[in-house]
C-alpha cells in the first residue's frame, strides 16, 4: 500500500474560530480595503472596520430574531457580498451556516432545510423565496425566512439594534476548533445530498497550511481576487475565508454573462475555478481567431505555448522557441491575458481534471494555473501543485500535516486535520467514509515517488462535470425508470461539460405504445420518431424536476436495443454495470457532446 505524507509547517491552532479574522482586522487594520463590492456606479470599497460593523449588525439581528447557539441559517443565493457578509454573521452569532445552491429545485430545498433542521433561511429573490414557500408547510422547524432583495440586511441590522455588544461578543467567542461551521451538503449514491459538518477548526487548519503554500497568491500586497464560482461550493467558501484572513482583497461576480466586464474591472491578481470556465476562454478565443481570418495564427500560438511550457519542465527553453513566444506574447497572449483584467498571474483549478494540454496552454501564456484536489469531506484542497513544485496534469502533493494512501483496489485515501468528521445524521455514511482517519475518496488514482497524485478514474458512480458540479445519477435514473416505456437508463458527463443520458425502451409496453399512436416498425426503427422522443422528453423533464438546473440532464440517445442480463449490461440483480454500457457504447455518449 503506497502512502506519501507531508511534514506539518506550522501550529495547529487549540482556540479561537473563523470570527477572529474580521474582528482582528477591524480592529488592527481598520483602514485596510477588504472588499471591492458591486454598486450601482461601480465598484464601492469596503474596508475591514466597516465591514465588521456590518457583520455585528446583522448578527445581532440573528441574535434577537431567535437564533440560538449552534442553531442552523441557510443561505440560498448567487455568488455576492451579501453572501459573504451573512456567512460571517452567522458565526458571529454562534450559529452554523448551511450553504444551498441557488439553482436547487424545490425537493433540494426541502430536503437540505429539512434534513440540517434550519431555523431560518437568507434567499436572493422571488424566485428562491417561491421555491421555499413552495415546500415550507413540511419545515415545522423554520421560523425565519428573508431575502436580500427586500432588504434583508437593513432589517435585520435594524431587529438586532437592542441587543448590546457584549452580548454579541460573548456569542461569538463561544465557538472553538472543535465546534461545527457548517454543513456542506454533497451529492451521495442514494441520490440524496449528505450534510458534511466542516468545523471552524477545519478551515482554520486548511488555510493555515494553505496560504502560506501560496504565499505568491496571498502575500503580494496587491492581491486581489473576483469570485464568480458558487459560494456554496467549498472551493470558493475556502478561498473567501482566505482572503479574509490574508486581508486580500475580494470581489464577487453573480452573473457569467458580466465576468469579462467584471475581470477587467476589478483586475484581479489570480483566479479560482473550474475546467470548464478555462476550456470556455480557450475556445471563445479560438472561435473569435478563426472568425477573424487568424485561426492558424491563434493555432500556433498555442502550440508554441505548450511546447514552451513543457520545455519549462525539461529546464531548458531552445532560443528559436523563446523568439517564437516572444512575437506570439505581443500578437496573442497578451490579449488573452488582458480578458483576466491584465494582472492575472495565477489561477486555481479544482472540482475536475483540468487536463495536460490546456495546463501547459495556460502557463504557457503566462497564467500558472494550479490545479489541486479535495473533495466538500476535505474543506476543499488536501493536495495542490505549488508555484516552486508543480507537475501539469497532475494535483500536485498532500499539504502539509496531510498524508495520501493508494489502497489495494486503486482508490485514494487521506488524512490531514482538513478531513471533516462524518455527516450530518448519517452515521452509516460516515462509517462507510472514514477508516481510522482516513477518507475513503471514491477516486482511483496513483501517486509517484515525488508525492504527485494523479487522477486516473472514479471508483464511486458520482459524476464530476467539466464545471465541476458533482451529480449523483441514481435520482435521475430511477425517476427516468419509473415511466413506463423506459426500460433502462444511464446518466453520463463525467468530465463532460453537461449532463446527458442513454435511454432503452421497454421492450413490453412498446407494443401497445406504438398501436396506440399508429406506428409501425420495431424499436430500432423508431428510435428518431418524433413522438417517441417526445415521449422520453417527457420524462426527462420530470426526472429534470429533482435536481439542479446545472444537474439537469440536456440532451439524451434512445438506443435501439435494451440491455439485459444475457447481453453483460446487468448484473443478476438487475444492477447496471457502467463500466460495461460506457465501453460498448462509448460511441454514443461521444455523439451526444457533438
Amino acid at each position: 500500500m503506497r502512502e506519501f505524507s507531508t511534514p506539518m509547517t506550522i501550529a495547529v491552532p487549540t482556540t479561537g474560530n473563523l470570527t477572529d479574522d474580521v474582528a482582528g482586522n477591524g480592529r488592527d487594520h481598520p483602514d485596510s480595503v477588504m472588499f471591492s463590492r458591486q454598486s450601482g456606479s461601480g465598484l464601492v470599497d469596503v474596508t475591514a472596520a466597516e465591514f465588521l460593523t456590518e457583520v455585528q449588525g446583522v448578527a445581532k439581528g440573528l441574535v434577537a430574531a431567535g437564533i440560538d447557539v449552534g442553531d442552523r441559517v441557510a443561505l440560498l443565493s448567487k455568488t455576492r457580498y451579501e453572501w459573504t457578509l451573512l456567512d460571517y454573521a452567522i458565526w458571529f452569532a454562534g450559529a452554523v451556516t448551511v450553504p444551498i445552491y441557488e439553482t436547487s429545485s424545490a425537493e433540494q430545498v426541502q430536503w437540505i432545510l429539512q434534513d440540517s433542521g434550519a431555523k431560518a433561511v437568507v434567499a436572493e429573490g422571488a424566485d428562491h423565496i417561491a421555491r421555499i414557500v413552495e415546500v415550507r408547510p413540511s419545515l415545522e422547524q423554520l421560523n425565519n425566512v428573508w431575502s436580500f432583495d427586500d432588504n434583508a440586511v437593513e432589517v435585520l441590522t435594524a431587529l438586532g439594534a437592542d441587543i448590546t455588544d457584549e452580548e454579541l461578543e460573548k456569542r461569538r467567542t463561544t465557538a472553538m476548533p472543535s465546534d461545527l461551521a457548517t454543513l456542506v451538503y454533497t451529492s451521495g449514491t442514494t441520490g440524496r445530498p449528505k450534510g458534511c459538518r466542516i468545523t471552524h477548526g477545519n478551515f482554520m487548519f486548511e488555510l493555515g497550511v494553505a496560504v502560506e503554500e501560496l504565499a505568491d497568491l496571498f502575500d503580494d500586497e496587491e492581491a486581489a481576487t473576483l469570485l464568480f464560482l458558487p459560494l456554496a461550493h467549498v472551493f470558493a467558501r475556502i478561498v473567501q475565508i482566505g482572503c479574509m484572513k490574508k486581508r486580500v482583497r475580494l470581489g464577487h461576480s453573480s452573473d457569467i454573462k458580466n465576468l469579462v466586464a467584471d475581470l477587467g474591472e476589478f483586475r484581479p491578481t489570480f483566479i479560482l475555478g473550474v475546467p470548464r470556465v478555462f476550456e470556455k476562454v480557450f475556445n471563445t478565443a479560438s472561435q473569435r481567431a478563426a472568425a477573424d481570418g487568424r485561426g492558424r495564427i491563434f493555432d500556433r500560438a498555442a502550440e508554441v505555448a505548450i511546447s514552451y511550457s513543457r520545455a519549462l519542465d525539461r529546464g531548458r527553453v531552445p532560443l528559436r522557441l523563446r523568439a517564437q513566444h516572444a512575437a506570439f506574447d505581443k500578437l496573442v497572449y497578451g490579449k488573452l491575458r488582458d480578458a483576466l483584467g491584465g494582472r492575472c498571474t495565477y489561477a486555481v483549478s479544482g472540482g475536475a481534471p483540468l487536463g495536460e494540454r490546456l495546463g501547459h496552454f495556460y502557463r504557457g501564456i503566462g497564467l500558472n494555473v494550479l490545479e489541486g484536489y479535495g473533495l466538500s469531506e476535505t474543506a476543499a484542497a488536501i493536495t495542490v501543485n505549488l508555484p516552486d513544485a508543480q507537475k501539469v496534469g497532475s494535483v500536485g502533493r498532500p499539504l502539509p500535516g496531510a498524508a495520501v494512501r493508494v489502497a489495494d483496489d486503486g482508490e485514494l485515501l487521506f488524512k490531514g486535520g482538513q478531513v471533516f468528521d462524518g455527516y450530518w445524521h448519517n452515521d452509516e455514511a460516515t462509517a462507510a467514509a472514514l477508516t481510522d482517519g482516513w477518507l475513503h475518496s471514491g477516486d482511483v488514482g496513483e501517486v509517484d515517488d515525488e508525492g504527485f497524485v494523479r487522477i486516473t478514474g472514479r471508483k464511486k458512480e458520482i459524476l464530476v462535470t467539466a464545471g465541476g458540479k458533482n451529480v449523483a445519477p441514481a435520482v435521475l435514473e430511477d425517476r427516468l425508470r419509473a415511466h413506463y416505456l423506459v426500460s433502462q437508463c444511464m446518466v453520463v458527463g463525467d468530465g463532460q461539460p453537461f449532463i446527458a443520458a442513454l435511454v432503452t425502451i421497454d421492450t413490453e409496453s412498446f407494443p401497445a405504445w406504438a398501436e396506440r399512436h399508429g406506428k409501425k416498425g420495431a424499436i430500432a426503427d423508431l428510435v428518431d420518431d418524433p413522438d417517441l422522443r417526445a415521449e422520453v422528453e417527457a420524462a426527462v423533464e420530470d426526472a429534470n424536476k429533482a435536481v439542479s438546473k446545472a444537474e439537469a440532464i440536456r440532451r439524451f440517445t434512445i438506443l435501439p436495443a435494451d440491455w439485459t442480463e444475457e447481453g453483460g449490461q446487468l448484473t443478476p440483480s438487475l444492477k447496471l454495470k457502467r463500466n460495461v454500457v460506457m465501453r460498448e457504447f462509448k460511441d454514443d455518449v461521444a455523439d451526444l457532446y457533438r
